[in-house]
């Protein structure tokens, strides 16, 4: 039996625009230090995953970005998918090509664009995650024990106690208000941070039983024909096909400082503060100015006498907007100009 790790590393730029773009979305800029976070994805998994089975499933305008980022992956792993679809047809064509070299084997799903504060508390629970898999025959999930009551994520309901730490699943809770949140959190419920894994035998077990979208194109993958397996395939995420549906769900608790990095507002989570609480990256001066993320590629900026605010100058672009509302970007680049919205790409 073997171990593989999928790698999620697609993106459409818009998180962080306009520092991010399409060709240059979340997962390959440096957000926490010098490093891409696609870069440091990998990096976490040395000790645990050997390179010669990392997978990294992305999309065709990242792949060469991709294949040179990380040159130590062989360019077979590198799975370019002919068509976005969502994050259930990317696992079942990594854990299918996974099956083409070991048919028992096992795999870690993660995405390419996490924050992890302690690369081997994340380690020893990935593997943690892989031995109940292997020994339970369930799919596991990790769930991040929660330090705040944070309405962007989902919760994880916990059920009986399946061996140790382990415990069954109960329910999915998705993205609830803030008072339902620190309900959950009260009653132990966990963050689903998206960490996965299963052995191949499984998934595929479930895939037939509950996976409606994917089943019926299932033969197109096992026949190598992956265009026409995602040409036909329904989009869908792998936590509603899978996770959401089975019975043979199981969760471990992440102990890991964690952030899905999903906004200009996690800046303040993952780096370091000035003493008036900014996150200032670049060629920046302040004044009597608090709690600001002010990120730079080009000219100076200077604060005076402001407060929660987002600043970022990159490719041509100044965007201007407040901590509060940098969390709905997608809306504001959903009604922005066309010929604004692309510049600089």
């Amino acid at each position: 039996m073997s171990r593989w790790a999928a790698i999620l590393a697609g993106g459409s730029g818009t998180r962080f625009w306009p520092l991010s773009k399409e060709s240059n979305p979340k997962q390959l800029l440096p957000l926490v230090d010098g490093e891409s976070l696609l870069r440091l994805t990998v990096n976490r998994l040395r000790g645990l995953i050997p390179p010669d089975r990392i997978l990294v499933v992305t999309g065709p305008a990242l792949a060469d970005k991709t294949r040179r980022l990380l040159s130590e992956i062989p360019q077979q792993n590198i799975l370019v998918e002919p068509r976005a679809a969502s994050t259930a047809p990317a696992l079942a064509w990594a854990t299918q090509t996974a099956v083409t070299q070991d048919a028992s084997a096992t795999l870690l799903s993660l995405h390419a664009d996490w924050y992890v504060g302690d690369d081997q508390l994340f380690r020893d629970t990935a593997s943690r995650a892989m031995d109940v898999a292997e020994q339970h025959d369930v799919m596991v999930t990790v769930g991040i024990v929660p330090n705040r009551p944070d309405s962007g994520y989902g919760y994880i309901q916990l059920g009986e106690s399946l061996d140790g730490d382990a415990k069954r699943v109960q329910a999915f809770v998705e993205k609830p208000d803030s008072q339902t949140a620190i309900k959950l959190i009260d009653d132990g419920a966990l963050w689903n941070s998206g960490l996965f894994a299963w052995t191949a035998n499984r998934f595929e077990i479930e895939t037939q039983a509950v996976a409606t979208e994917l089943a019926p194109e299932m033969h197109r993958l096992a026949s190598g024909d992956v265009s026409g397996f995602f040409a036909s395939v329904t989009p869908v995420a792998v936590d509603v096909s899978h996770f959401e549906r089975s019975d043979h769900v199981a969760c471990v608790p992440g102990k890991y400082p964690w952030d899905d990095v999903g906004t200009w507002d996690a800046l303040a989570r993952i780096r370091d503060l000035d003493e008036s609480g900014n996150v200032l990256v670049g060629t920046v001066h302040q004044r009597q100015s608090s709690g600001c993320i002010i990120w730079t590629e080009q000219d100076a900026i200077v604060l005076d006498g402001v407060e929660n605010l987002v600043v970022v100058q990159a490719n041509g672009i100044t965007l201007v907007t407040t901590r509060e509302r940098s969390t709905h970007l997608k809306e504001l680049l959903a009604n922005m100009p066309d010929n604004l919205r692309n510049l600089g790409k």
